[in-house]
């Protein structure tokens, strides 16, 4: 059975309300939320429109504003410019591709973790540093495949664009697109008779 998301309604006042505790919250309550992977949707308390996106994005400024950010203002600039781009789809997707096989390596470096220190390790930077020369070759095959897969996903959405552009211009007399050049028509009849000025041979 599908497990119905949790309804939190945003009132007029911007104040949260946890349907499901009937109490309201803040935004550090529905980080909590994302990182237990409790599946929620955040809606207008009167009009019912989705609003989990932006309060996603909310919780992402405050922590890009708050610590050290993740995203650099230059690669902030490079997402900025892909909106209304003709990529801008192709780019989402392959950004989440890649969060997608992160996520698999983190998850396969923490499974290990757990094994010798718990599920809460309280490690020192020496007993990480031990760790990580442990699982060197471990680690190495993992980021041999996650650049595997974000290649391929890079060359995925490449040939989409080809694609695209193919069908594009497809329409167009183009001869590298609508194969003009091999259906060129043949020269008109008497044509090869002007090459002696057009007189006649007797």
């Amino acid at each position: 059975m599908t497990t119905q998301p949790r309804i939190i309604k945003k009132y007029p006042n911007r104040r949260l309300y946890d349907t499901e505790t009937s109490s309201y919250i803040t935004l550090s309550d529905v980080k909590k939320l994302v990182l237990d992977n409790i599946q929620f949707r955040v809606e207008d308390a009167k009009t019912k429109e989705d609003l989990t996106r932006s309060i996603l994005l909310q919780i992402i400024l405050e922590e890009e504003t708050a610590g050290a950010p993740m995203f650099s203002s230059d690669m902030l600039s490079q997402i900025i410019r892909f909106y209304g781009n003709a990529m801008q789809g192709m780019m989402g997707n392959y950004l989440e591709k890649n969060i997608q096989t992160f996520i698999e390596i983190q998850k396969r470096l923490q499974d290990p973790s757990r094994q010798m220190y718990g599920q809460n390790p309280m490690l020192n930077s020496q007993a990480w540093n031990d760790f990580v020369k442990m699982q060197g070759p471990a680690i190495q095959g993992l980021m041999g495949h996650y650049l595997e897969q974000s290649a391929n996903a890079f060359l995925e959405m490449q040939q989409q664009l080809q694609q695209q552009t193919r069908n594009l211009f497809s329409a167009f007399p183009f001869p590298t697109f609508g194969g003009a050049a091999q259906n060129k028509p043949d020269a008109p009849a008497g044509d090869s008779d002007k090459g002696d000025g057009g007189q006649n041979k007797s």
